[in-house]
C-alpha cells in the first residue's frame, strides 16, 4: 500500500511540470511569460538581449556554475510556480538545464531552443545589454 501511495504522489508531482521546447518567436516575447537569459555578461554585451528577458548567469566563462547563487537570483527574479523560458547561445545549456528545472524542481520550463543566435536570425527584438 504504501509503495502504492509512493507511485501515485510521484505521478500527481511529475503531473505539475514540464519541459516545453519553443523557437524564439513575437509570440513568445509578447507573452509575458519570464524569460531569463542564463549567458555570461561577455555574452550578453557580445549579442544584446531579448526584449524583456532577465540575465541571470548560470555557466561562466570556464563552464564552472554556482546553483546555489543561480537559483536563489532566478526565484527572486521570477515566480517559478508558473511557466518561465530559459535562452543561452544556442540551446546547448538550456537543454540541459531545462530537464533539470524541470525533474527536480517540478518547474514549468520553456527552453529556448536555439537560443539567441537563431532569435538574431528572425531579426527579433534585442536590446543592447546595461549592467546594473
Amino acid at each position: 500500500m504504501k509503495k502504492i501511495v509512493s507511485s501515485l504522489l510521484l505521478l500527481s508531482i511529475s503531473l505539475f511540470s514540464a519541459v516545453t521546447n519553443e523557437e524564439a518567436s513575437e509570440k513568445l516575447i509578447n507573452s509575458n511569460i519570464p524569460i531569463v537569459d542564463i549567458r555570461t555578461p561577455g555574452e550578453w554585451r557580445e549579442t544584446g538581449l531579448l526584449k524583456g528577458s532577465i540575465p541571470i548567469m548560470l555557466f561562466d566563462e570556464k563552464g564552472n556554475y554556482d546553483l546555489k547563487d543561480f537559483l536563489e537570483k532566478l526565484n527572486i527574479a521570477v515566480d517559478t510556480k508558473k511557466p518561465f523560458a530559459i535562452i543561452c547561445r544556442t540551446g546547448s545549456r538550456t537543454s540541459v538545464l531545462a530537464p533539470f528545472l524541470s525533474q527536480k524542481l517540478n518547474y514549468n520550463v520553456i527552453n529556448i531552443k536555439s537560443g539567441i543566435v537563431y532569435a538574431k536570425y528572425l531579426k527579433l527584438p534585442i536590446l543592447p545589454y546595461q549592467a546594473h
